[in-house]
């Protein structure tokens, strides 16, 4: 046997040896899960999770309220109506309790105006009657000094008759009876009777004192002798 006879099966078992680890080696590859490569395997689970987000919130979307909500109705919109009326009923019910309450406060205030007036002017008469019976007094004594003769023409005494008697006039006061007038009980008063022939009815013969009145108050009655039918 030459050397070659002896190499030769080396060869071949190499060759069969080579061949057996390049048969395992493709199946350890077939078998063995391939690696995860970087950016690949973990982006797509990362996507997973937005795209179910984005799930749950369209279904809790519009969509979603829409339909818990329930339906109208044929009945709930005529409803609707009504309470519009009713509320436009109830606005206009209150406008007109206003309007009638603010009318009948203008008419309290009118009322109200009217009797403070008149109190005033009753209170500005009273007032002027009260300041006026101080100078009745005066007037009956400067009527007495006349017909006794005391207030000649030109005298000083005539000149302060005629001022009391102008501030008499300017408040207002008036003097009245007069011989000669029809009695008149409601503003005479008769201190004595005094039978006259030919007298047919009551008349004044003769004051005694004067009457005064101050607008529509009476201050004073005046005091008359009356001249009655004689017998």
């Amino acid at each position: 046997m030459t050397r070659k006879d002896f190499e030769q099966p080396d060869e071949q078992n190499n060759g069969d040896e080579v061949q057996p680890e390049a048969e395992g080696a493709g199946a350890q590859d077939a078998t063995a899960p391939e690696a995860p490569q970087e950016g690949t395997s973990e982006q797509p689970a990362q996507d997973a999770a937005p795209a179910d987000e984005d799930a749950a919130n369209t279904a809790d979307g519009p969509g979603g309220s829409e339909q818990g909500e329930p339906e109208l109705t044929v009945e709930d919109i005529l409803n609707i109506g009504q309470s519009d009326d009713a509320e436009e009923q109830d606005k206009s019910d209150y406008e007109t309790q206003l309007l009638h309450d603010l009318k009948r406060l203008q008419a309290e205030y009118a009322n109200y105006r009217r009797r403070t007036e008149e109190q005033r002017h009753i209170e500005i008469a009273r007032a002027k009657g009260e300041a006026v019976k101080g100078l009745i007094p005066v007037l009956d004594d400067l009527d007495r000094a006349e017909k006794h003769g005391d207030l000649g023409e030109g005298t000083p005494f005539t000149a302060i008759a005629e001022k009391v008697r102008g501030v008499a006039e300017r408040m207002g006061l008036v003097a009245y009876g007069a011989a000669g007038e029809a009695f008149d009980p409601q503003q005479h008063e008769a201190i004595f009777q005094q039978p006259v022939p030919g007298t047919t009815e009551a008349t004044i013969l003769e004051v005694v004192e004067l009457g005064y009145r101050l607008g529509d108050i009476e201050l004073r009655a005046a005091k008359v002798v009356v001249a009655v039918p004689a017998e």
